[in-house]
């Protein structure tokens, strides 16, 4: 512990972002009663995480991003002053003059003004419709835009994201998020050319197109183009190409705030920031820099790790320590959903000697590069695109030996079997925080800390960006497994159960909402982990609709409208087809509806026809009409059944041995709409030919001459299995069962989104144990599960149709409040893979006549 003098110390911190706050946090943490920390902020908000910034397009909320406030609030040494301008620093006098002309004197002056975002020197860069991407209210002003300009001309915008790096990215996914049809344009050759080579930066080009986002390449804006409003409307680029644009965001880099240091006389970089020396201090012995505005050897990076490392050093100088900032970290994790990038240490072998081991799996959109010593065996960087989860195994070993084969950390995770070795104590695991493997295990064994939530608080780690939690988890375990201690299974920071025990808890309390729940056996709000999770669980025990009462706030996006959203922004419909057998008049209509809605259809590999390309408002007119045909919702957006997949069996196969799709039909509608921990596939093959491919199912079933042969624990993914023999030789009723009372303790005893397979290998005894709990009745529970899954039978309603019967759950299916309820008539449809263009009026009233009065019969 480092003591402060005994003299009185006012130290004014400008700049209130997530670096400021670290650095008050980790001063006061160790100073006496006698310092005092003003912090001054131009946001009228407090410090908030910025890193997190894009999830505001999703389900977070601007307070929902503010960092710990107590720090700040609750602490009678800090004055905040928000909405506040730093306008000249007196180095002098050693005070600070706000815009209104307050001047607060200080004995140490600490400069974390960060950065603010480029302007691109180009003509018609101020129009409306030109944003950027930085703060908050950068956002805010975005979004309204794209509500307010999509209403006024009918239609999707066009949008273009000027600069292809990490925050381009996230940008132009929160811009698809909003309905946008986004396009990346970068200047140089490849995305993220300041962490990927050219085969990292080509792969992660087919991921980002495959989402629906355009790239452009060797592309540079030489001028914006304005409408007759004054809004814009083009772009134009150095090859005079040109493009048509309605909303654009600029993403090109940052600039350090040095404007502060540079009107003080201070010295101030050529190409811009304070110049600090490794203790953080500036030419001014009065005056530190720390964060994006200071410049280390030449160097400004806007990245918070570093920032962080120097609000530490610079803490730990004013209270008399030695600390010593040891330059940037430059790792960097995309943070864009469903695009995996990771980019650590000597990504580029720069190295002398460096070699390169490489994957490349073009076909799966995977690219994964380690740079180990010309001895082979000290790791020092890589590349990881389109699979990433090594990332936080890997990045802590960096300049340290690997201790494994390279092809362990590289191929895929059912090929080689990972390492399993201790990291070395001085391996850095986050370097958000700078928190070693052997700070964690210190706070295990030293400091009581027994779970990730405790270790977190106790030393940061996790608790910025988040990758590396995993690892973090497995220290944690790794530590407490030594001692004879166990990993706490708390489902959350909100609740101490684990997913099992909140399941028993509320069935036994009887509690039928997240609030009461959240009261009797947890704390706080809830989060994204604990919220579907209820979710979950109290669609089991309550049976009521998914958007009935405060239980809708809970889903997540698909579940809140009952539809899959695609990466464009629409939606896709899936009726259910039992079995996957249909009428010809079924076809008709969902042919009918396809061209009626002008949606892309697909026959998928559950033996289902999905529809694509639906706007929000669509959906219940959508509905109605598969719901008048006989069909209902096939929940293919919910974390339950999917589908039962069959062959045709032995209703038309020489080979069938047992009707499987009669078998198919059976099941799901005994199993549809029962939601789980994850979603469930079953399957049905009609003999050993094993055609519907049961056995890489949840459930897999296979007809012999003797009966059903049931597997269970078949999983796709990153990490496919096949299913293992579960039982032999059932008849009907024995296999119907079975498979009620595995999926019912499945749903009682799963961790979150744990899917069948991993969920019966973690149980103690693995399949001979789940065998004597669901065959032999070990646990004297199989009562239970069967009254369980008979009340989930006889309570089963179909949510589109109970949906279209309630006008209040209706209001929630428009895109914005005054949004068009008919197509614009303008608009130009583009085939898509030869599909029809969406009918006239005409086709769709004669097509009405042929198949009116058409229902669709279910083989029951």
């Amino acid at each position: 512990m480092l003591h402060p003098r005994s003299v009185s110390h006012d130290v004014v911190v400008v700049g209130a972002g997530m670096v400021a706050h670290r650095f008050i946090e980790s001063l006061l943490s160790r100073a006496g009663e006698d310092w005092r920390v003003t912090l001054i902020g131009e946001e009228g908000r407090h410090p908030y995480d910025r890193v997190a910034l894009t999830s505001v397009f999703g389900d977070a909320t601007p307070e929902g991003l503010a960092l710990d406030r107590s720090v700040i609030d609750d602490d009678p040494r800090v004055r905040f002053l928000p909405d506040a301008t730093v306008t000249r620093v007196d180095r002098a006098g050693r005070r600070v003059i706000t815009a209104d002309g307050a001047a607060l004197g200080y004995d140490r002056l600490v400069l974390a003004t960060g950065s603010y975002a480029a302007r691109l020197a180009v003509e018609g860069f101020g129009l409306e419709g030109c944003f950027v991407y930085r703060t908050l209210e950068d956002l805010e002003r975005l979004r309204a835009f794209v509500v307010r300009r999509s209403a006024e001309l009918g239609r999707p915008l066009n949008g273009m994201v000027i600069g292809g790096g990490l925050l381009g990215l996230e940008a132009a996914g929160a811009l698809q998020g909003l309905g946008v049809d986004s396009t990346v344009v970068q200047s140089s050759d490849r995305l993220m050319s300041a962490q990927l080579d050219q085969p990292a930066g080509a792969a992660l080009r087919r991921l980002i197109e495959s989402r629906g986002i355009g790239v452009r390449t060797d592309s540079v804006t030489t001028r914006l183009d304005a409408d007759r409003s004054g809004q814009v409307a083009g772009l134009e680029f150095r090859d005079s190409s040109y493009v048509a644009v309605d909303v654009v965001v600029f993403t090109v880099g940052v600039r350090p705030r040095d404007e502060l240091a540079r009107d003080a006389g201070m010295t101030v970089h050529p190409r811009g920031g304070i110049v600090i020396d490794d203790g953080c201090r500036s030419s001014d012995p009065h005056i530190l820099a720390i964060g994006e505005v200071a410049n280390f050897e030449g160097q400004c990076v806007g990245l918070v790790a570093p920032g962080y490392a120097m609000a530490e050093v610079a803490a730990t100088r004013l209270l008399g320590g030695a600390a010593s900032f040891p330059g940037y970290d430059l790792s960097a994790k995309l943070k864009l959903s469903g695009v995996d990038v990771a980019s650590f240490g000597d990504a580029f072998a720069t190295t002398p000697g460096a070699l390169d081991v490489v994957y490349s799996d073009p076909v799966a959109g995977v690219y994964k590069k380690l740079v180990l010593s010309d001895d082979a065996r000290t790791l020092l960087g890589g590349i990881l695109v389109g699979d990433a989860s090594a990332y936080g195994s890997l990045r802590p070993l960096v300049g340290s030996a690997l201790g494994a084969d390279p092809a362990a950390y590289l191929m895929p995770a059912d090929g080689v079997a990972p390492p399993t070795g201790d990291l070395p104590d001085d391996a850095l695991v986050c370097s958000c925080n700078s928190v070693t493997a052997g700070a964690i295990r210190h706070a295990v064994t030293d400091d009581g800390c027994h779970d990730v939530a405790a270790v977190k608080a106790c030393t940061k780690a996790g608790a910025a960006c988040g990758s590396c939690v995993m690892m973090v988890k497995k220290i944690v375990g790794g530590e407490l497994a030594k001692s004879g201690a166990t990993l706490s299974t708390a489902l959350c920071e909100h609740f101490d159960l684990s997913r099992r025990q909140l399941f028993d808890a509320v069935r036994v309390a009887g509690l039928t909402t997240f609030s009461a729940v959240i009261e009797r056996f947890g704390r706080g709000r809830g989060c994204d982990i604990c919220k579907p999770a209820l979710a979950s669980i109290l669609s089991t025990l309550v049976g009521k609709h998914v958007l009935d009462g405060e239980n809708a706030a809970l889903q997540d996006t698909n579940d809140h409208v009952m539809a899959n959203l695609q990466k464009d922004g629409s939606y896709s419909v899936v009726p259910r087809i039992p079995g996957g057998e249909i009428t010809p008049a079924g076809l008709l209509v969902i042919g009918q509806v396809a061209q009626d809605f002008g949606l892309y259809t697909k026959i998928t590999g559950g033996q289902r026809i999905d529809m694509f390309g639906a706007r929000l408002e669509q959906l219940p007119d959508i509905w109605q009409r598969l719901v008048e045909a006989g069909f209902e919702s096939g929940h293919a957006y919910g974390k339950s059944l999917r589908t039962v997949k069959s062959c045709v069996g032995s209703t038309w196969c020489r080979y069938g041995v047992q009707d499987s799709v009669g078998m198919a039909v059976q099941l799901e509608l005994r199993y549809r709409g029962l939601r789980s921990p994850h979603k469930i596939k079953l399957g049905v093959s009609g003999c050993a030919r094993e055609c519907a491919e049961a056995r890489g199912k949840d459930v897999g079933v296979i007809a012999t001459e003797a009966g059903w042969n049931m597997y269970v624990g078949g999983n796709g993914g990153f990490t496919p299995r096949h299913a293992v023999l579960f039982a032999e030789g059932l008849d009907d009723a024995a296999l119907l069962q079975a498979i009620d009372r595995f999926l019912m303790y499945y749903i009682r005893t799963a961790d979150r989104l744990q899917r069948t397979a991993p969920w019966f290998q973690d149980m103690d005894g693995g399949i001979d144990a789940l065998r004597s709990v669901i065959l032999e009745d070990s646990l004297g529970i199989c009562v239970d599960l069967d009254a369980d899954m008979a009340a989930h039978v006889e309570t089963y309603e179909d949510e589109w149709k109970a949906t279209l019967q309630d006008p209040e759950k209706l209001r929630r299916f428009a895109s914005f409040v005054n949004a068009p309820t008919t197509p614009d008539p303008s608009l130009a449809y583009t085939a898509e893979r030869g599909q029809a263009r969406p009918a006239t009026a005409q086709e769709r009233e004669d097509s009405r006549v042929l198949i009116a009065g058409s229902i669709l019969e279910v083989r029951r």
